[in-house]
């Protein structure tokens, strides 16, 4: 066996000095492609993370009795949260970060109005209906503002793009007041992300991990669509395909390793394990908003997502994987540090990310993930928020993967990925 190709693309963040940089390294980066024009100009509705043929199929294999999604519809109906008698909590201000914070009651009733509108999606149970309309009404007409530290931006992108979510299995219901929540995304969660993703928070550009993009990119998707906004879209794709902070795929996954490059260094996964496997559902849910508007962003740069999931699912799991040395940039000048090792700081954790991603590399698209598909197996049927406790971190994906993201595999034959 050959020895582990390492690639690094850390010298190109500022982006000018990018083939030259690569070929330093000795096995060279493909350039990152020119951004192509995306697919239609106007968008497939509903379209972010859930379609209606996802829905249709949905329906289909519970009425057929498939024990595996019908598990996923066991672990939904069972939490908490998709009751259709909750009441939200609507607050003026939301605080995340430093004193005063109240984040956890607003990022629960987004759980809970999305939730309920999966119900109502999958059975037309107009109680569940009602009960999502509740809770995204009193909130769009109540929310002014989100303050607090740095970590603001971590809530106007995760909960931002969740919230778009919710509101776009909604659009068309009679009473949701669609317009509400589009202009509280536009006017409230827009701007901070915006500031983020130029400015990073006046930090040096790699001071902030991935997720901090990553989190701020998948709010300006989700907007951009549950929005008709062709330019937010495309400023999402763009930054993901070229952009210079840690959350463009090349530098979410900076390093490739083995024979063929198969796996690829996560960005955190010297930090700790925990922020990792986030990552991998963060970059996840923005590949298949894209995918549902006819962008794919899974297979670009030859599937670099899912090397970066196979090396954070092999570690996962308890295998060993090579590890170079990663250096960036901190702080308002940039100086310098460096992790040597991988750490095993929250190893083996367990987040609701896998199934999406299994399920379109090797059921939709034919591919092999052993480690990816090892890791759905493992955590299968994915619950959802507050399914992985009660902190924040348990409800920074939506969840619900083995009953959303189930589906056949695909006959078509393609490229083997190890």
């Amino acid at each position: 066996m050959r020895p582990s190709v390492s690639v690094s693309r850390r010298n190109l963040l500022l982006g000018a000095g990018a083939l030259g940089a690569a070929a330093t390294v000795g096995i060279a980066v493909r350039p990152a492609a020119a951004v192509q024009p995306t697919a239609a100009v106007t968008f497939a509705h509903p379209g972010l993370l859930h379609t209606q043929a996802d829905f249709t199929r949905i329906r289909n294999s519970i009425a057929a009795g498939d024990a595996v999604v019908t598990s996923g519809w066991q672990r939904l109906t069972g939490n908490g949260r998709s009751h259709a008698t909750w009441k939200p909590r609507p607050l003026p201000t939301v605080v995340r970060g430093g004193d005063g914070q109240n984040y956890a009651q607003f990022f629960i009733d987004v759980h809970a109005a999305y939730q309920n509108a999966l119900r109502w999606r999958i059975t037309d149970d107009p109680a569940h209906a009602r009960a999502a309309v509740g809770v995204l009404n009193a909130w769009s007409s109540t929310l002014k503002q989100i303050t607090g530290n740095a970590d603001r931006f971590l809530a106007a992108g995760i909960y931002g793009y969740q919230l778009a979510n919710a509101a776009e299995l909604l659009r068309g219901y009679e009473g949701f007041d669609l317009a509400g929540t589009q202009n509280l995304l536009r006017k409230v969660f827009y701007p901070l992300n915006d500031q983020f993703l130029t400015r990073h928070n006046d930090a040096y550009i790699t001071n902030y991990w991935a997720n901090w993009d990553l989190s701020n990119l998948a709010a300006v998707m989700a907007i951009g669509i549950l929005c008709d906004d062709r330019s937010l879209f495309d400023r999402a794709v763009t930054y993901l395909r070229t952009g210079p902070g840690n959350g463009s795929i090349p530098h979410a996954v900076p390093f490739l390793h083995g024979d063929q490059g198969e796996l690829g260094q996560w960005q955190e996964s010297g930090r700790d394990q925990g922020h990792s496997v986030m990552g991998i559902g963060l970059l996840g849910a923005l590949c298949e908003m894209a995918w549902n508007q006819g962008v794919d962003l899974y297979g670009f740069d030859d599937n670099r997502f899912l090397k970066g999931a196979e090396y954070v699912a092999r570690y996962n799991l308890g295998r060993e994987v090579p590890f170079t040395t990663y250096e960036w940039g901190t702080g308002v000048t940039g100086a310098r540090r460096t992790q040597t090792v991988i750490s095993p700081a929250g190893r083996g954790q367990v987040r609701p990310v896998w199934e999406q991603v299994f399920h379109h590399y090797v059921n939709r698209r034919g591919l092999a993930a052993p480690n990816v598909t090892a890791m759905a197996r493992s955590v299968r049927a994915e619950g959802g928020g507050g399914d992985y406790g009660s902190a924040s971190g348990g409800y920074d994906q939506l969840g619900f993967g083995t009953l959303m993201f189930t589906r056949p595999r695909t006959k078509t034959k393609t490229k083997r990925q190890r």
